[in-house]
């Protein structure tokens, strides 16, 4: 049975995987190691809980050496627009946590997760069906951090045979937990709105496509590579994966079958929309599918009536 460490389990998606994990592993096999609150309900009752800020790498070491862990899932991260307004602070959690990470791995013999993200990407790749090899030359520092994280677990696995393993995540969509800073924000900000009523001011222009993707089939990336049979990874950092490709518009569309009533005003953000635009608008996820069987369950219309369903039960 694994031992597993959570690096950053109270963000976004740290706080969903720890019940995911838990739910498979056991309990007393899943330490989330916290920073900062707020914590979920039920938090510290729930399995082993330890302080882990992600740039001590001494409190990551004795965390590991303590319970004996063998997997590490390292979802420490100052997200894209956050990341632009405060870079020195993107940079040291981005790859400051991700060598911590590594280092402990390396001494302790443990395998590393770390999402890398469609930010990897800039405005010199290919726009449509993003290829999996392709040029990857972002312009934000939390792309930058991306693309060294994946070039530095290569080297890690090379170096010194660190199993590390990571995929590109696109957009995620969540019901249960707040937007945290993200570029692609909106596609989570537009349900609350909708459910409970209220006119939507939208950052980004119509015909801003990106690549998303529900928390359910986030979760079932994260774990289904780390239990993938490695003999059969060519790409294990990083994998292209998505779900959907969607505009504005297209999203909204998408929620007025159910909520026919829904306001959309546009009130650009400059950043995110640079940011955005800079992004891919959809990705090639064919190496994934092939090597480790990669398949989402959620389309945007699934998605969309689960969102609604959930959100006006917690709202």
């Amino acid at each position: 049975m694994k031992k597993i460490l959570i690096v950053g389990s109270t963000g976004q998606i740290g706080s969903e995987l720890s019940v995911r994990l838990r739910s498979i592993y056991g309990s007393d096999n899943v330490v989330c190691g916290y920073y900062l609150p707020p914590f979920p309900n039920g938090f510290f009752e729930a399995g082993p809980a330890e302080e882990v800020n992600a740039l001590n790498i001494e409190q990551i070491a004795q965390v590991v050496k303590k319970y004996k862990i063998d997997t590490i899932y390292n979802l420490a991260a100052i997200l894209s627009a956050t990341a632009e307004k405060n870079p020195k602070l993107g940079w040291d959690v981005g790859v400051g946590s991700l060598m911590n990470c590594l280092d402990v791995a390396k001494e302790c013999k443990c395998a590393v997760f770390t999402p890398s993200s469609i930010g990897a990407f800039g405005p010199s790749t290919p726009k449509d069906k993003t290829p999996q090899d392709t040029v990857q030359r972002p312009n934000t520092v939390y792309g930058i951090t991306k693309v060294l994280g994946e070039l530095v677990s290569v080297y890690y696995a090379e170096r010194y045979g660190v199993d590390t393993r990571s995929v590109r995540y696109p957009g995620i969509i969540s019901n249960m937990t707040l937007p945290g800073g993200g570029t692609t924000d909106y596609a989570v900000e537009i349900f609350y709105k909708a459910v409970k009523g209220e006119k939507f001011t939208c950052p980004l222009k119509p015909g801003t496509f990106m690549d998303m993707m529900y928390m359910p089939d986030a979760l079932d990336a994260a774990i289904n590579i780390m239990e993938a049979d490695s003999s059969g990874l060519i790409h294990r950092n990083s994998f292209n994966v998505t779900a959907m490709s969607f505009d504005p518009e297209m999203l909204a569309a998408a929620i007025r079958k159910y909520i026919p009533g829904l306001e959309v005003e546009y009130e650009i953000d400059p950043l995110k929309q640079a940011i955005a635009d800079s992004w891919p608008n959809s990705l090639d996820d064919s190496c994934a599918r092939e090597e480790w069987g990669w398949a989402p369950e959620y389309d945007l219309d699934k998605m969309t009536q689960d969102m609604i369903r959930a959100l006006k039960q917690k709202l």
